[in-house]
């Protein structure tokens, strides 16, 4: 019975290694067949170099504002930073504002978009920060990244004014008794900002910005067949993207048409008849022109967008994007013969030599308009709604409609 149970074992043994020489030759066949003698892999891993420039230096993404003297009047102080794409993959960018302290207060983020904010319009001297374009195409992308100091020398609040002023004279004081008691001790800066730039791999996510629709963009399209076209004609116009932060998650896009196309014209109080007579022919989704259209792209220029009111010193426009800011900036322009001012050649889409009305009124005998001033500026103001000015429309067209 022991014998019968060992030749079965045996036969089993032989059985599984005739199968496993199956399957080997088998594979062994295939390599073959295939012509195969070595298996290789080779993989490139793309490279990541992004380069940030100030005044031809390299430098890091941290970026400091240490201002050593603030005072009304101060010329303004501007920093630059260009940052290069240099490696492989496109990429995406984006700051934080890690730490701000103004004389002897240290001020925190209560939630998002609020420092910057209060660092741009509630204290009497104005920080503002701009990042020109939030994506840059790998190799050679560049996009610029500014920050800007100034303190006006004449405002609303002289009250305010004089007692910052004593304060930082106040502080420097301190910080030079500081220093002659202890020679180690370095003297502290009036102001000191740091920003954190950051440049992260571009991702399909709803927040990301949409690269086919920055800010100012030219785009051809057909007003009557409401769709992309590429020869200009009567009804093929040069259109300008007017959202300054168009993302995926937007279906649509907003467009002004080319101001040098022909509209109709005439008193603010026909603007609604003006507007219909100017798009009777169009099969495109259209509404008016608003200023808070407007302020949003020149606000993207935090250097030579302005406020301008009679009898005070002008104030950069600034950052708009938090909560109801563009609402009490627009109320301060309807004071002191307030208006704004961008340059033409910041903003070429923006600027003609024939006045357009705004949908938006200035007060009982005014409303909005824009038009260019001189060689250098454009201005929006208050025009007297018995002058005659052009409409011209925006359109909002699904970007179905866009994709070639």
């Amino acid at each position: 019975m022991e014998r019968k149970h060992k030749v079965y074992l045996k036969l089993n043994l032989l059985s599984l290694f005739c199968i496993g020489v199956s399957f080997i030759s088998i594979t062994l066949a295939w390599f073959a067949y295939s012509g195969l003698s070595t298996v290789s892999t080779q993989v490139d891993v793309k490279a990541w170099n992004i380069e940030f420039m100030q005044n031809s230096q390299v430098v890091t993404n941290e970026i400091v504002i240490d201002v050593n003297e603030i005072y009304p009047g101060m010329d303004p102080i501007v920093e630059n930073v260009s940052i290069h794409n240099l490696g492989d993959s496109n990429a995406m960018l984006s700051y934080q504002v890690v730490s701000a302290r103004v004389l002897n207060e240290d001020l925190a983020e209560q939630e998002k978009g609020y420092l910057v904010d209060l660092l741009s319009h509630d204290l009497p001297f104005h920080i503002n920060i701009s990042l020109e374009d939030r994506y840059v195409e790998a190799k050679n992308g560049v996009s610029d990244f500014s920050v800007s100091v100034s303190w006006p020398l004449d405002s609303l609040n002289d009250e305010r004014d004089s007692k910052w002023g004593n304060e930082a004279y106040k502080f420097q004081q301190e910080e030079q008794q500081k220093h002659e008691q202890d020679p180690n001790y370095t003297p502290r800066k009036s102001l000191k900002i740091v920003i954190s730039v950051k440049a992260e791999q571009f991702i399909d996510a709803p927040e990301t910005p949409d690269i086919n629709y920055n800010v100012g963009d030219l785009i051809l399209y057909d007003v009557v067949n409401n769709q992309r076209c590429e020869t200009i004609s009567s009804t093929c116009l040069k259109t300008y993207v007017m959202d300054a932060n168009n993302t995926l998650a937007n279906n649509s896009v907003t467009l002004l048409p080319d101001l040098y196309q022909t509209y109709s014209s005439g008193p603010y109080a026909n603007y609604d008849a003006l507007l219909n007579s100017s798009v009777s022919t169009w099969n495109v989704s259209s509404r008016a022109l608003t200023l808070e259209d407007l302020l949003k792209v020149i606000a993207t220029d935090n250097q030579n967008s302005f406020l301008k009111r009679d009898g005070l010193s002008d104030v950069i426009v600034g950052n708009l994007d938090f909560k109801d800011r563009i609402t009490t900036v627009i109320d301060k322009s309807k004071s002191y013969n307030g208006r704004f001012s961008f340059l033409n050649e910041r903003f070429p889409y923006l600027s003609s030599n024939k006045c357009y009305w705004v949908k938006t009124e200035y007060d009982t005998n005014k409303a909005y308009a824009f038009q260019r001033q001189d060689d250098t500026n454009t201005m929006i103001y208050g025009n007297d709604k018995s002058t005659s000015c052009s409409v011209v429309p925006v359109i909002v067209v699904d970007k179905a409609n866009l994709s070639e």
